[in-house]
């Protein structure tokens, strides 16, 4: 088991290379000079050639990228020529900004998503079903700044339950309430059409199951269907919905960009529509290097949460 977590981990290495010179790449095939774009249509051409000097602009693609990662090996993520400041220093703190989001929306759809989904199976074809799977059709087919601005409008501007925008309190900042107060709308803006797709794969999932053989044994030894259900029917449905729960990161961080950008969360996402608005090349390419470098990380660890509780897949894992 060792062996195959040692082998998993250092498959990623390249996967993590992959993504570095796809980012790369990504920001190269943006059309314009990033350095005139900086200066200006007003600068001259000396001083557009010496910020191309300064940046490694007028290096070849391969020298640049070589840079490029060696200064990320060391942890330094550029210089940031609109702001005036090394990128790490601006964007890590709204990193983890968007971390605290990405983690409520989560925990959110994940825990509303598979009650929702194990119920509507239980109670297969009745009212709630239709209700629940209804609602959840619905909720995976609506934009994420749509949703935003419905709850924004709804729960922060009528009935004035929640703030409209930011983190915390300017006046009087709370603390940990303070903060989870101004986390619930953005959280569940992020977390609805993932909570929806969670939704759907564990009802489907929990009926797959539901129908195995050994289901019915335990039913013919007079397990209670709580316990059944619960512990059997649950642990056997894991491995999907936790793969599910681990893809859907990527698209909650990608959604999280609309949420930061209606309630001015300060995160990551907010910073890189500035970035994109103002033409600061640099800070996108970081912004999009650690926001996929997540994404990676995230699945390699739902990779091997699935095989921890997947009797079948360790069991084929020591007969290699």
């Amino acid at each position: 088991m060792l062996r195959y977590i040692l082998k998993r981990i250092l498959s990623t290495i390249p996967v993590l290379f992959g993504v570095t010179i796809i980012v790369f790449l990504l920001i190269q095939m943006i059309p314009g000079d990033p350095a005139k774009s900086i200066l200006g249509s007003d600068a001259t051409p000396g001083a557009v050639k010496a910020l191309r000097d300064e940046m490694g602009l007028n290096e070849p693609l391969l020298t640049q990228y070589g840079l490029w990662m060696m200064d990320l090996l060391k942890g330094d993520l550029g210089y940031s020529y609109t702001l005036h400041k090394p990128i790490i220093d601006e964007l890590l703190p709204r990193f983890v900004n968007s971390l605290i989001l990405t983690v409520a929306s989560l925990l959110i759809c994940i825990t509303l998503g598979v009650i929702l989904g194990l119920v509507s199976a239980l109670k297969k074809d009745s009212i709630l079903d239709k209700v629940s799977m209804g609602a959840a059709l619905i909720g995976a087919s609506m934009p994420v700044f749509w949703i935003a601005l419905m709850l924004m409008w709804l729960f922060a501007i009528r009935l004035q339950m929640f703030p409209v925008s930011g983190m915390y309190n300017m006046r009087n900042p709370g603390g940990i309430a303070d903060l989870l107060h101004h986390l619930v709308l953005p959280a569940f803006a992020t977390a609805t059409v993932s909570l929806a797709v969670i939704a759907r794969l564990t009802r489907s999932t929990v009926l797959d199951v539901l129908q195995k053989d050994y289901v019915k044994y335990f039913h013919s030894f007079g397990l209670s269907n709580t316990k059944i259900n619960l512990v059997h029917v649950m642990r056997n449905s894991l491995p999907p919905i936790i793969n599910i729960s681990g893809l859907q990161v990527g698209y909650i961080m990608g959604g999280a960009l609309f949420s930061e950008v209606v309630f001015n969360w300060p995160g990551i996402g907010q910073q890189l529509y500035t970035a994109v608005t103002s033409n600061d090349y640099p800070t996108v390419q970081a912004g999009i290097l650690l926001i996929s470098l997540t994404f990676v990380l995230v699945n390699l660890v739902v990779d091997l949460l699935n095989v921890w509780l997947s009797p079948k897949l360790q069991d084929s894992i020591k007969a290699e």
